[in-house]
């Protein structure tokens, strides 16, 4: 750790960059595709809504207006009021993950989606589709670039083991640092942002609408119903 913070620069970012998340195009029955019983149907409704943030209520409604605060929410707050586990964070903090284009975001969030939910729901055999909204988010911050250090410290890009990352994000989350640029596990040519203050981020607006089909080996990825815009390999994954 101490030979990768002796050689660790910093890239000045001032840009858009792009935030995945979960997210419907219109009112719709979420688990109807995952099972035919209604009652299964209410039980995962059930533990959606304890884990689901509290809609908003501004103590200020003159001032604050609700649908912009919740892009905010949605594109920004999300992971900085709810703590997860991921490869920069043991859950103890919040991380904001972004990345430099759509294609990469697809990879990124088509891992997680297909491995970390399907496959431990036991899905991953079935036709499941899911929808997702992407949003541009402006970030402005001097950024440690780990991106030049991968070959010397390949615990930076490991696949599933996460114990170096997140080792660096506790650090780097103890002594106040903005965040970092690293190099996407998922997409090569690809590269992410990783925010641990959401105050270097500003701006959401929705860049497009996606869905993701689970079909075979195959997770197609959707800008309009019935038109292939990305077609993913879960083998590759």
């Amino acid at each position: 750790m101490d030979t990768l913070f002796a050689h660790l620069t910093l890239t000045d970012v001032h840009r858009s960059v792009i935030r995945n998340v979960v997210s419907i195009g219109s009112s719709q029955d979420l688990f109807d595709d995952l099972t035919s019983s209604p009652a299964e149907w209410a039980l995962a409704q059930q533990v959606e809504d304890e884990v689901k943030p509290p809609p908003y209520q501004s103590r200020t409604p003159v001032i604050h207006r609700p649908f912009e605060d919740a892009t905010w929410a949605n594109a920004i707050g999300w992971p900085f009021k709810h703590w997860q586990t991921s490869r920069f964070s043991d859950g103890a903090f919040g991380v904001w993950y972004g990345c430099d284009s759509a294609k990469t975001s697809v990879y990124e969030t088509a891992y997680h989606w297909f491995n970390g939910f399907l496959t431990d729901a036991g899905f991953q055999h079935e036709k499941v589709v899911g929808e997702r909204k992407l949003y541009d988010v402006m970030c402005d911050a001097a950024l440690l670039d780990l991106r030049p250090l991968t070959t010397q410290h390949p615990g930076l890009v490991h696949k599933t083991d996460y114990s170096f990352t997140q080792s660096l994000g506790a650090r780097l989350h103890h002594e106040g640092h903005p965040g970092l640029v690293t190099a996407s596990v998922r997409y090569a040519p690809g590269h992410n942002y990783v925010v641990l203050n959401p105050a270097v981020l500003s701006n959401p607006r929705l860049h497009c609408q996606l869905t993701y089909r689970l079909d075979g080996h195959h997770i197609v990825i959707e800008k309009q119903p019935g038109v292939v815009w990305m077609d993913v390999a879960t083998a590759a994954l």
